[in-house]
């Protein structure tokens, strides 16, 4: 009898759970929000996820439900619960991605490394945290927002009014997250896995560059070190970004991994917020390596995460595998790499003059050692409508061919 996965969402990461999906064996079916999205070919419906009758209904088809996206309401997830519907992850760990306010008390209480942080519901508290945080603080809005959205750098508290104001005129109130203007080095992310019955399996933690607070590479594992003082752009203007004195990397990169150190305190803070949480599926940790070598937890998202990808072609077992063996409770795969180093590189807005399959033969004559995925999206500046993958053993040359094929999409 065939295995019935439910996605919620038909963005790219449903999309990129199709292969694995075929692989395994399993019938794969996805609630679209609309006609034509990423992961079209498995759309099975169109529907609603915020609507309770479309998704019983939907669930009534599969054997357990997961998710593209963090959004559907709260109500809706424990409906399905109490109708006895496997839900994975489930909406007890799923709030804590949906609140970032909740998230951070969560991992405080679990004390768990955090930025300094208080929930704001005044401009006078906002201005109170800012001036005992030396003169500036990272705004974030408690739910929704994602790729650099919902946040913002501000040294005064009336740089927020209109975030206040859009509280006070929602129905449900709320307050505004206020944290340090953390001063980090480089941003990391770890990803995990966790089953049902406890077991967890983690990738080596990766690299990530941002830019306008959106991803733009990720290096697999993670170098030994950050760049030089004059590798780094002053990201103090952009969103994500701001929230560190020195975020970008363009420069040399060492050609050793990081320490074991680093990679067994990353795994570790993976593992305890996946079992702190009850997080079941992928669960990706954005973190901050604070100049003084401390980590501290940034973002976390419960399902595929953008840092993943890059182990569709680096990894034994891709993150979207896994994110199906581990909600159906299967024994975990190995996280083994391929190759000594992965570099991948988003492709954002693609091509003005046309879709991505327009620039194949350049790109694959050019880089035939470059894995392309394209996620079937029009072109729109900004946009992710793919992203290229390239393994090898030296760090340097793997970087600049993989920057290269991306080039060929632009």
């Amino acid at each position: 009898m065939t295995l019935k996965v439910g996605v919620i969402g038909g963005g790219q990461l449903a999309r990129m759970m199709i292969p694995a999906a075929i692989n395994l064996g399993l019938d794969i079916r996805v609630l679209a929000e609309t006609e034509g999205m990423s992961a079209a070919l498995a759309a099975s419906e169109v529907g609603d996820y915020r609507d309770l009758d479309t998704v019983l209904a939907f669930a009534e088809t599969v054997d357990v439900v997961t998710f593209d996206h963090e959004h559907v309401p709260q109500p809706v997830l424990r409906a399905l619960v109490e109708r006895g519907v496997e839900v994975h992850p489930g909406p007890d760990a799923l709030q804590y991605a949906q609140d970032k306010i909740d998230m951070r008390a969560r991992l405080t209480e679990l004390g768990l490394p955090v930025p300094a942080w208080a929930a704001v519901e005044t401009e006078d508290e906002l201005q109170q945290f800012i001036d005992a945080h030396g003169g500036a603080a990272v705004v974030k809005t408690a739910r929704g927002g994602y790729d650099g959205k919902g946040v913002r750098v501000v040294r005064a508290a009336h740089e927020a009014t209109d975030w206040f104001t859009a509280l006070a005129e929602d129905a449900r109130g709320g307050a505004l997250l206020a944290e340090e203007l953390v001063d980090f080095s480089r941003e990391l992310a770890q990803l995990v896995a966790r089953r049902p019955s406890g077991d967890i399996a983690a990738w080596p933690v990766v690299e990530t560059l941002q830019r306008d607070g959106v991803c733009v590479e990720v290096i697999a594992p993670a170098p030994a070190s950050a760049p030089a003082a004059d590798e780094h752009t002053d990201a103090g203007a952009s969103t994500v970004e701001a929230n560190g004195t020195a975020a970008a990397r363009h420069g040399r990169h060492l050609a050793s991994p990081a320490s074991a150190d680093l990679v067994e305190r990353a795994e570790q803070l993976g593992r305890a917020i996946a079992e702190g949480l009850g997080v079941t599926g992928v669960l990706a940790v954005e973190i901050f390596e604070a100049s003084d070598g401390r980590l501290l937890v940034n973002e976390l998202a419960m399902r595929p995460h953008n840092s993943g990808h890059f182990s569709i072609d680096g990894s034994t077992t891709s993150q979207f595998e896994q994110h199906l063996r581990a909600v159906l409770d299967l024994p975990l795969g190995d996280t083994s790499p391929f190759a000594p180093w992965s570099v991948m590189v988003n492709i954002l807005g693609g091509p003005q003059d046309g879709p991505l399959d327009s620039r194949y033969g350049a790109a694959l004559a050019a880089e035939p050692t470059a894995k392309i995925h394209n996620y079937g999206k029009d072109p729109r500046p900004g946009r992710k409508v793919g992203h290229v993958t390239v393994t090898g053993d030296r760090l340097d040359d793997v970087l600049q061919r993989a920057r290269a094929a991306a080039a060929h999409f632009a």
